[in-house]
């Protein structure tokens, strides 16, 4: 009696529609989408001045970048846990001249650079400790932390510039690899680490799980106060880190660094597909959005535009975010033509 013969089913069918439902996906995320804008954006921006694409153009771009992309990926966490941070512009200033100032005082430069560092980390800790255990909004308690860290980097400095280590400039201007900035390298390797941080630890998605329900995290055991506590943490240091490249950029640690950086951080997170309604979000996307975010502030340079129609358009661009997210989220439905024809007509 011979063997059964078993016939292979033909691979060809299922994997071209496995190939094609995966290409459906990777062009339906947000990231890809975010990618092709910046593309584009870079594209007209370089037929129209040529300077774009002009590698010490290329290189401010990026140097602007990395300090907002920094924020953004701890500011990522903190909107996935349905939380928000205000203060980061000022503990960014706070950090950048306490490094300034124990360097000045004649401690070794890498011990400033951490001191700087801790302090971010240190400001995060007394907001998230408010904010869990006071139970106050997030919006305030950052709010207040942004006047508080100001008034004290106006203390430190006197209103003066401080100093930034020799030994540390080679952070903020130096470049390897044939000319990569050394921040640029910096700012990749965290958003890889964020995003496994993220998507692969039981951190990120303690965090999601919070930011997605908040009292079926807390059944479900998650300790929710330490969580949301350790984000604030984490942007507190990142601030930190972002404190210390943005002033061995410059040379000096300055009382009014960051100023406004809050709302470009918050637009990255935020253009990238962090939800606002919290448990969702991506580092990857606040990556990207914080490139569109660079390239769209020296496209205005570059063409000569009003800087008050840069900061109008940055606006813009954070409420169309947002209208996106809820649309995405299919919160808007209520405004459908359908449904307000229904609203409005009704019982006439």
């Amino acid at each position: 009696m011979s063997a059964p013969t078993v016939t292979a089913p033909a691979p060809g069918p299922e994997r071209t529609r496995s190939a094609r439902d995966v290409a459906r996906s990777v062009f339906k995320r947000q990231e890809t989408g975010l990618l092709g804008v910046i593309i584009l954006l870079g594209a007209v921006v370089s037929i129209v001045n040529s300077n774009f694409l002009r590698a010490d153009n290329l290189y401010n771009v990026l140097q602007t970048v990395v300090v907002v992309g920094v924020i953004a990926v701890g500011q990522t966490f903190i909107l996935i846990a349905k939380e928000i941070d205000l203060s980061v512009g000022s503990v960014l200033a706070l950090s950048a001249v306490t490094a300034g100032s124990v360097y000045g005082s004649g401690a070794n430069p890498w011990i400033a650079m951490l001191a700087g560092i801790a302090v971010g980390g240190v400001c995060g800790l007394a907001v998230g400790t408010v904010v869990v255990l006071g139970r106050v909004s997030s919006f305030i308690v950052t709010l207040g932390m942004l006047s508080i860290a100001r008034g004290l980097t106006q203390l430190v400095t006197g209103g003066l510039p401080q100093s930034m280590p020799d030994e540390l400039s080679f952070i903020g201007q130096g470049r390897i690899l044939g000319g990569i900035p050394v921040s640029v390298l910096i700012f990749v390797v965290l958003v890889i680490l964020g995003q496994l941080l993220l998507t692969r630890t039981v951190f990120g998605l303690r965090v999601t799980a919070i930011g997605d329900n908040d009292a079926a995290a807390r059944t479900g055991g998650i300790p929710v106060a330490r969580t949301r506590i350790l984000t604030f943490v984490l942007i507190g240091l990142l601030a930190g880190l972002a404190g210390i490249i943005f002033s061995t950029q410059v040379g000096v640690a300055e009382a009014q660094a960051g100023t406004g950086y809050e709302l470009d951080v918050i637009a990255a997170a935020v253009i990238g597909g962090a939800s606002l309604s919290g448990g969702r979000g991506s580092i990857i996307g606040a990556f990207l959005g914080a490139c569109l975010l660079g390239v769209l502030r020296n496209a205005f340079i570059l063409l000569a535009l009003s800087p008050f129609l840069q900061q109008l358009s940055i606006g813009l661009v954070i409420v169309l975010a947002a209208l996106f997210d809820q649309g995405r989220q299919g919160n808007l439905r209520h405004l459908s033509p359908s449904a307000l024809r229904s609203r409005f007509f009704a019982g006439r």
